[in-house]
């Protein structure tokens, strides 16, 4: 059987299919990178926007058009959320598709392409993109307003530490860089009596041949052990880190659900972790438009960005999404406001990126070739994207690189480490 896979949104998504790549590898049947050449197609849906779920309908229908004989399975967010909203997608009434499946169960994925039952957890081996994925726990206990994620997620659930080491184990032998991942990593172990930080020094001693990267993670719970594991293993542990800010103002803060924090406790988080560390790549989401958002409170948001020490953003424009809480709400913000605002943001993020590429020029840095669009980009600790000045290196490299800025662009000089 050939199998071709697509996966839309999140890091969690894409581990996701790396296991059901897995399972279809272990049982014989090749993966192919195109739909024309496949006999089953197994998409992976994304509910965080509604721009994410058509371009779903987009991808599955010209699946369909390129092989009309395909065997389609949509499988994650959107298909785990489609029959319990007031208007589904529709999912099943797309062609070519036979089965929906919520999230990622292997065991219900299995079971529609007739392989037998998979063992009882599905390690990764050796994935499909140059850094490999880790995910270390499901779910969410959280209730954000805006957030679709969690209705179709579910609860925190963590993986144990001895599986997880033993799949960065095996990873590391083929990966030079691992990405934990996960929907609410700063929650790993609440469940099991463990922590995000005894993990990582855990994984840190037990599989030191690789350098690890913390996806995206709140500021507050970025504790004491993880701050030491940064500034003490920077070669193990990058000095980079993802840390959800959405709104610099606290009663916006209040609306969307995030009750665990204020502005002034993350921005205080932040700076106490930027002040040992040398060099931090910083990077948050943030929201625009979000419900009842005044230009007081825009304002706001510019102001902690314009202060922290941000490298780069990911800025959404508000998008509503059926049966969150949020799309209840009152006041939502006219779409060529919300566009306005989003403009502004990302221009502000712009130049906190140009500044800190400029910063960086002279210094050294851990690098890893990763290919890609232009085929020679790779990629700092800190989360830069680089272009090696050998062009010799090959894909998958990890090497140790003097910087040099050149026409905006970094430049990775090969120096002994």
């Amino acid at each position: 059987m050939k199998v071709y896979l697509r996966t839309f949104g999140c890091r969690a998504n894409h581990y996701d299919t790396e296991a059901v790549r897995a399972m279809l590898e272990k049982n014989g049947h090749a993966i192919v990178s195109s739909p024309a050449d496949a006999d089953v197609a197994v998409f992976n849906s994304c509910a965080v926007t509604s721009d994410a779920e058509a371009e779903l309908r987009k991808v599955v229908r010209h699946a369909a058009r390129e092989q009309p004989g395909l065997r389609s399975l949509v499988v994650g967010c959107a298909a785990a959320l489609d029959d319990d909203r007031k208007e589904p997608l529709r999912i099943r009434s797309l062609p070519t598709v036979q089965h929906v499946i919520g999230g990622a169960d292997l065991s219900a994925i299995a079971e529609a392409l007739d392989l037998a039952p998979p063992a009882a957890s599905v390690l990764t081996r050796a994935q499909s993109g140059v850094r490999a994925l880790l995910r270390i726990q499901d779910g969410c206990d959280e209730h954000c307003t805006f957030c679709a994620t969690t209705l179709a997620r579910g609860a925190n659930r963590s993986r144990t530490a001895d599986d997880l080491v033993r799949e960065a184990t095996a990873l590391s032998e083929r990966h030079a860089e691992i990405v934990i991942t996960g929907i609410h990593i700063g929650t790993y172990g609440a469940d099991i009596g463990a922590s995000l930080g005894a993990l990582m020094a855990r994984l840190v001693r037990d599989v030191p041949s690789v350098r690890f990267r913390l996806s995206s993670i709140e500021a507050t719970e970025i504790d004491d052990g993880l701050v030491e594991l940064f500034v003490g293993a920077p070669r193990q542990l990058v000095p980079h880190v993802h840390a959800p800010l959405q709104s610099g103002a606290d009663r916006v803060l209040r609306r969307m659900g995030r009750h665990w924090y204020t502005a002034a406790s993350y921005a205080s988080a932040i700076e106490r972790m930027a002040a040992r560390m040398p060099v931090l790549g910083l990077g948050a989401d943030v929201i625009a438009g979000f419900p009842g958002e005044t230009e007081q409170d825009h304002g706001a948001t510019v102001e902690w960005i314009e202060r922290l020490p941000f490298t780069y953003l990911h800025v959404f424009p508000y998008s509503r999404r059926p049966g969150t809480a949020a799309d209840r709400l009152r006041d939502h913000l006219a779409p060529a406001l919300v566009s306005t605002r989003a403009a502004e943001l990302r221009e502000l993020a712009s130049r906190k990126a140009a500044g800190y590429r400029a910063s960086r020029s002279g210094g050294v840095a851990d690098v890893i070739a990763i290919g890609g669009r232009h085929e020679r980009d790779a990629m700092t600790g800190d989360y830069l994207s680089v272009i090696p000045a050998d062009p010799t290196i090959p894909r998958g490299a990890r090497f140790t690189a003097r910087l040099a800025l050149e026409h905006n662009r970094l430049l990775a000089v090969p120096v002994a480490p």
